[in-house]
C-alpha cells in the first residue's frame, strides 16, 4: 500500500518515513504542498498523511482540492496545532483523522491502520446504512429508523456526524471532547451523557465503546 506524506520538519518526516517503510507501507514524501498536490492528481494513494503548516499550499488547501476534485484518498493530518478551530475545520472540509505533535509510531501505525481499512467516500452516499437497521444522511446530518426520524440536539448530531464519517474506527475521548464542544471546559462525564442520550434513542450496542480507547460505530 502507497501512502503520500507531506512534512516539511526534516526530523518528522525520516522518522515518519523509515518507520512506515520498515512496517511494509511505500512512501512517497514532500516538503512542499504544491509538490505533494500534484503528486496526489498524477499518482493514486492508500493515504495521504499532511502537515498543516508547509511551503506555498497548505493542508487545508490540499484537502479542499482533493474533496473538490474527488480524489479518492483518505486524509489525516499531522499537526502541531492544538486550537479547536483548526480542529473543527479540518473535519468539516472532510478530512478523516488528526494526529496531534508529539505522536508516538505505534499511534501512527494504528491510525493508518485503521483509517486505510475503513476508509470510504461518505459523501458520495446521501443515506448510509448503520448497523441495527438505522440509516444516517449525510448531507442532512439526519438519523432514521425506517421511515422515522429520531430527533437528536445539536451536541448529539456533531456526535453522530463525527462516528459516522469514521465509522469502523475507534474515536478518542479527546478527539469528541474537542470536536462536539468546541473547546469548552467539560469533561468526560459529560461525553458519557451525551453517549447515553444517543443510545436511549437509538440502542444500547448503537455506539461501541472501547475502555481506554474510545467510541464507534461499525460499518
Amino acid at each position: 500500500m502507497k501512502i503520500l506524506l507531506l512534512e516539511d520538519d526534516y526530523a518528522y518526516k525520516e522518522s515518519i518515513k523509515d518507520y512506515l517503510i520498515e512496517i511494509g507501507y511505500e512512501v512517497d514524501d514532500f516538503d512542499d504542498g504544491q509538490a505533494a498536490l500534484d503528486a496526489l492528481y498524477e499518482k493514486s494513494y492508500h493515504l495521504a498523511l499532511l502537515d498543516i503548516r508547509v511551503p506555498h499550499i497548505d493542508g487545508y488547501a490540499i484537502l479542499k482540492e482533493v474533496r473538490k476534485n474527488k480524489i479518492d484518498v483518505p486524509i489525516i493530518f499531522i499537526t502541531s496545532l492544538t486550537d479547536i478551530n483548526n480542529l473543527s475545520l479540518g473535519y468539516e472540509l472532510g478530512c478523516n483523522d488528526y494526529i496531534r505533535k508529539p505522536f508516538s509510531l505505534k499511534e501512527l501505525k494504528y491510525r493508518v491502520s485503521q483509517t486505510i481499512n475503513s476508509y470510504h467516500l461518505h459523501t458520495s452516499l446521501a443515506m448510509i446504512n448503520l448497523p441495527l437497521g438505522y440509516q444516517y444522511n449525510v448531507e442532512k446530518r439526519t438519523l432514521y429508523e425506517g421511515e422515522k426520524e429520531i430527533l437528536l440536539g445539536s451536541n448529539e448530531k456533531k456526535l453522530l456526524f463525527l462516528l459516522v464519517k469514521n465509522r469502523g474506527n475507534f474515536i478518542t475521548i479527546d478527539t469528541i471532547l474537542d470536536y462536539v464542544w468546541e473547546g469548552k471546559e467539560v469533561g468526560e462525564a459529560d461525553m458519557r451523557m451525551l453517549i447515553k442520550k444517543v443510545r436511549d434513542k437509538t440502542d444500547k450496542a448503537f455506539i461501541i465503546t472501547a475502555k481506554g480507547i474510545g467510541y464507534k460505530i461499525e460499518k
